[in-house]
């Protein structure tokens, strides 16, 4: 991988990602339009199987027409199930006609780290045969089944492509026959939140191996709070983004996922702190009557980075 493509990679915002079914290409313009830092176009769960060829054919349309980059998202397919005869000719008709205008694969259901091999060693084929730039796709996994998460630090170290895993509560709820109320929403039978080890063992395996940790969907567009409080959740984990199955849930996830003005100010103040006990001979300072140290100064720069990276993400829109 190029040091061009790898720091692409590093600076890309997830703080929001809207689901858009490729079988409703009125839908693109809107969403390429929308506030969303990340869209994933969708021919799995979303779409119909009597629409599944027609709505490869919408994204490729779309891909070939619109400049999405322009505006500053980050591009992905959710290809069919490895299960399904769909998922090769969604690889290769996808790659070989608008491959240069994908940033990643997102995978759905992936299981062990075989799934991932079996699309990286097409996306190889392909790339090879087409003079594209090799590895200039991203692999994102969706860990959605009970033997995906069993086997999530495995597939958090598959060395080849991967970007991100993401949390697909709906199904994931269903493989483990989970009793739920609203897709990605609580159980009030339960006493507590019955998505928190799962997300935190997911979390785990995504920072030790340099992935990004995206939390899915919450299915009630029509509860804002309830939206609220899982994103929120998800955050103080250390999640760095969730989805939007709507896009009245865009603002909610920038917002939630989006350092305020106090946090990167007070993230500034500490990295000055520190430099200058650093220049006293000094490991740690005071701010605020509160001892700062090196670990202080690891979390501030992850603010100002996520910061950085949203007014350059602005910027772009802004043209």
């Amino acid at each position: 991988m190029s040091h061009t493509l790898y720091n692409l990679r590093k600076a890309r915002l997830h703080r929001s990602e809207l689901a858009v079914p490729g079988s409703n290409p009125n839908m693109f313009e809107k969403a390429r339009n929308s506030e969303a830092d990340y869209i994933f176009l969708d021919l799995e769960d979303a779409v119909a199987p009597p629409e599944k060829i027609n709505a490869r054919a919408n994204i490729i349309a779309a891909l070939k027409e619109m400049d999405w980059r322009s505006v500053g998202k980050t591009v992905s397919i959710r290809i069919n199930g490895l299960d399904t005869h769909y998922m090769y000719r969604d690889v290769v008709e996808l790659i070989e006609q608008v491959g240069p205008h994908i940033d990643t694969i997102l995978v759905p259901k992936v299981g062990v780290p075989a799934d991932l091999y079996m699309v990286d060693a097409m996306l190889s084929q392909i790339e090879q045969a087409k003079g594209l730039e090799p590895g200039g796709i991203g692999l994102e996994a969706l860990i959605e089944t009970a033997i995906g998460m069993a086997n999530v630090e495995d597939i958090a170290k598959y060395p080849n492509r991967i970007e991100a895993l993401h949390f697909g509560v709906a199904d994931y709820a269903a493989s483990l026959r989970s009793r739920t109320v609203v897709i990605g929403g609580l159980n009030p039978d339960y006493p507590g939140d019955q998505w928190h080890a799962s997300l935190t063992r997911m979390l785990v395996a995504c920072r030790s191996y340099g992935l990004r940790a995206i939390d899915g969907p919450f299915g009630g567009i029509d509860d804002p709070e309830g939206y609220m409080l899982s994103a929120r959740r998800a955050a103080a984990l250390g999640y760095e983004g969730k989805w939007a199955i709507h896009p009245s849930q865009i603002a909610m996830a920038n917002e939630v996922f989006s350092p305020t003005d106090k946090e990167v100010e007070k993230a500034e103040r500490m990295v000055t702190a520190l430099k200058e006990a650093e220049e006293q001979g000094k490991g740690a300072a005071s701010l605020d009557g509160k001892m700062i140290d090196a670990a202080s100064e690891r979390m501030a720069r992850n603010v100002i980075a996520t910061n950085e990276a949203i007014q350059a993400a602005a910027s772009a829109r802004n043209g």
